[in-house]
Order: structure tokens, then C-alpha cells, then sequence
């Protein structure tokens, strides 16, 4: 059987050898037939500590690392982290 493989934002990398990704889903409503989002939260397993908040990468099911974790990561996709505003006024 096929692992799945999804693709969300990185929305925390405070955890060593863990991010938490966001993955967003678009469906359509059962009775107002309007397309609405759902998101999910997902435990990823990051070996390097290498992802950082803010970048798209796509994740991997696999057998469970621990109690929440049962995702690792393969690869970046994008990133798209701000850039710092320079505070040295004169």
C-alpha cells in the first residue's frame, strides 16, 4: 500500500526533531454547496532540525516515532519567511 503524501506550511519548529504542519483542504459544503477550507495539524518528524515557520514542505506517513508523531518530513517545497525590518534609525 502507498504511504500518503501531503503538502502544508510549517507552523511551529519549537520542539527538537519535531515541526508542526498545517495542511489545508478545500471542500465543498453538503448543503450550501460553497467551497470552504478545513485545515489539520500534523507531527513531523525532522531529523536535522532543518525547517523552519513559515516554509512549505511535504510530508510522508510512516510507522509512529512517538505518541503524536507518525509523519516525516522529505522536502522543502518554498519558503516564505519575512524578511527583518532594519531598526537603526539616525
Amino acid at each position: 500500500m502507498p504511504k500518503r503524501v501531503l503538502t502544508g506550511t510549517v507552523v511551529s519548529d519549537k520542539t527538537d526533531k519535531t515541526v508542526v504542519v498545517s495542511v489545508e483542504r478545500r471542500v465543498k459544503h453538503e448543503l450550501y454547496g460553497k467551497i470552504i477550507k478545513r485545515s489539520k495539524k500534523y507531527h513531523a518528524h525532522d531529523e536535522t532540525n532543518q525547517y523552519h515557520t513559515g516554509e512549505t514542505v511535504r510530508i510522508e506517513e510512516c510507522k509512529p516515532i512517538s505518541k503524536l508523531k507518525t509523519w516525516t518530513v522529505i522536502d522543502r517545497i518554498g519558503a516564505e519567511i519575512a524578511v527583518p525590518v532594519p531598526t537603526d534609525v539616525a
